[in-house]
């Protein structure tokens, strides 16, 4: 069995097909999936999902590209959303600095306030990084809460990654493993540890060959896990037991 450890369900493009996006994930395999709300309005949505659905978990927070709109009430909606038990975790928050669509410098103001609050609820935290991983490491080296979480959709290097497992994150592994030019993320999962790896969908993102150029959905994830299993040559079984079992211990999900 294997877990999704990171989707947006509650997203437009599953408006029309949920029910069968859920029942394909759990005929091929996939116990659980957490989806990720990017604004409070999707984290509502999310929620929402969670309780049609009794094996799709919630991650709640507002996305870097989102923050611009952050105001007055944001945080206490989150707050009050957090206190519902399918609540795994606070995210995706973080940094985008490769499309900018809230300003660099409201970006990292936010993701401050965002690990801040992250630590009084007692959640852990689910990163996005793009195009700024100085920064995206400064700010997790500063915070002072008890860091424990996930980077979602990895793109550093090596170096950065064994710099987050040593932080106590762990490094989740999306669906462009399988490209066939991505040779660096492939040697990066090669030479991690087992032990600190996710895999996720980030779908309707992403799309893992053989289905790349469609639209991704949490029964994909298998294909990923698959490529996984091919780099580090060990068994698919070995791969699904121990990133569910990995995933499962930061969500707190029994």
């Amino acid at each position: 069995m294997l877990i999704d450890s990171h989707a947006h369900l509650e997203m437009p493009p599953f408006d029309r097909d949920r029910d069968q996006v859920v029942r394909r994930a759990k005929e091929a395999g996939v116990e659980i999936i957490v989806t990720v709300g990017t604004t409070v309005e999707d984290c509502r949505k999310a929620l929402e999902i969670t309780r049609r659905y009794p094996d799709v978990y919630a991650v709640i927070g507002v996305h870097p590209h989102e923050v611009k709109d952050i105001d007055g009430g944001t945080y206490d909606s989150l707050k009050g959303m957090a206190k519902q038990e399918k609540v795994v975790a606070y995210g995706e928050i973080g940094l985008d600095f490769f499309r900018n669509l809230s300003p660099r410098a409201t970006q990292i103001r936010r993701f401050g306030e965002q690990l801040e609050l992250a630590s009084e609820l007692d959640l852990p935290v689910v990163i996005h990084d793009r195009e700024a991983h100085r920064e995206t490491m400064d700010q997790l080296k500063g915070w002072k809460g008890a860091r424990r979480g996930i980077i979602h959709c990895f793109s550093g290097d090596y170096a950065m990654a064994k710099q987050c497992i040593g932080l106590g994150f762990c490094i989740s592994i999306p669906g462009t493993v399988t490209f066939e030019k991505n040779e660096k993320l492939r040697a990066i999962v090669r030479d991690l540890p087992l032990e600190s790896l996710l895999v996720e969908t980030d779908c309707p993102y992403l799309t893992p060959n053989p289905f790349r150029g469609k639209r991704n959905e949490p029964a994909y994830v298998v294909h990923t896990a698959r490529k996984v299993a091919e780099i580090k040559g060990i068994s698919f079984e070995e791969v699904a037991a121990v990133t569910t079992a990995n995933a499962k211990a930061i969500f707190g999900i029994p």
